[in-house]
């Protein structure tokens, strides 16, 4: 698309669940694909629920990353989110809740092969703790999340994450796959769910923190503001709040000068330290480990408080002690 001409992309791979091949072409799509000059624009388009991650958005932004990789008109992405914040992780609500009973019920996932690890009867039957808990079923469906995320990075042409508001656990996957942050002075960036029931799938903070510093934030599922995240070298720039979109602008049409063929070269050159070190397999360990954290003695007792309470309340009564719910760890 060209000038102000928005519009969703179809989905290309499967994740969390349901599929949606055959989905109706009017439904609202969850990503939106526009391109300005040389650069495309993917905004999250979930604001009434956070921009919270299903398997829709996954598969939408990765046929985005796919669409705007191959526009030779394109040089740079950049990766937003609508609504008051980025992204505020998965939407869990369902699934903490009633353990995926409403999509079962309700035949959500037709694209879905019947019986696979996307089925939504196959998920929560294996969220069931009255049942055998099968690892690989877990890790085939929530590796499909971590194939999209890192479409981001797989992307030969550099992607700019722009955060505000929120950016918190699933939706730190997509920022820090991400090629360059630029995060709002006041917006808060972390995993909480280090806590309790979650583990980073894409493992990407101790290449981006360092290795202390990481331990530092999942040590004890702390925030940080966008100023300490530019602090920390997490973010490039921490502007105001006001400022963000300008100061976001500015460094895209940089990048934008650029020849398509340099950016992929020093993309690929600094990516292939990554891989190096390991990276492939440390999201590996963390998908699995994300798995294993849903299915602890108290990642059932968070499920079982969320189906008593509501998810809402028991994120409350998980994150209160440490007197930090919704803002950064590291204030008073």
């Amino acid at each position: 698309m060209r000038g102000d001409e928005r519009e969703g992309c179809p989905q290309v791979i499967g994740r969390l669940g349901p599929g949606i091949a055959g989905a109706a072409v009017s439904e609202r799509p969850e990503v939106l694909y526009e391109v300005t000059g040389r650069i495309a624009r993917i905004t999250l388009d979930r604001p009434e629920r956070g921009n919270g991650i299903t398997a829709r958005l996954v598969g939408e932004l990765a046929a985005c990353v796919e669409r705007a990789d191959l526009d030779p008109a394109v040089h740079v992405l950049v990766l937003s989110g609508n609504g008051p914040g980025f992204c505020g992780g998965y939407d869990l609500v369902e699934s903490a809740e009633g353990a995926g009973a409403r999509a079962v019920a309700e035949g959500a996932g037709a694209g879905a092969v019947s019986g696979s690890p996307l089925d939504p009867a196959v998920i929560a039957a294996n969220h069931d703790p009255h049942e055998t808990w099968d690892p690989m079923v877990d890790y085939a469906m929530m590796s499909r999340n971590v194939r999209g995320f890192m479409s981001l990075l797989h992307c030969g042409k550099p992607v700019v994450c722009r955060v505000h508001g929120f950016c918190v656990a699933g939706g730190t996957d997509m920022a820090l796959c991400s090629d360059l942050l630029v995060i709002a002075q006041d917006a808060k960036i972390g995993y909480p769910p280090a806590r309790v029931w979650g583990s980073p799938t894409t493992a990407l903070w101790a290449h981006r923190v360092g290795a202390q510093r990481a331990k530092r934030l999942l040590f004890t599922g702390d925030s940080l503001s966008g100023s300490e995240a530019l602090e920390w070298g997490l973010a490039i720039e921490a502007p105001p709040a006001q400022e963000l979109v300008e100061r976001t602008e500015l460094l895209l049409e940089r990048i934008a000068r650029m020849p398509v063929n340099q950016l992929m070269m020093m993309k690929l050159l600094v990516n292939e330290t990554l891989y190096a070190q390991g990276l492939h397999a440390t999201q590996v360990l963390g998908t699995v480990f994300d798995g294993l954290a849903r299915h602890t003695a108290e990642g059932y007792g968070f499920q079982r408080r969320a189906a008593q309470a509501g998810f809402r309340e028991a994120v409350r009564e998980r994150d209160e002690p440490f007197g930090d719910l919704g803002r950064s760890s590291f204030k008073g």
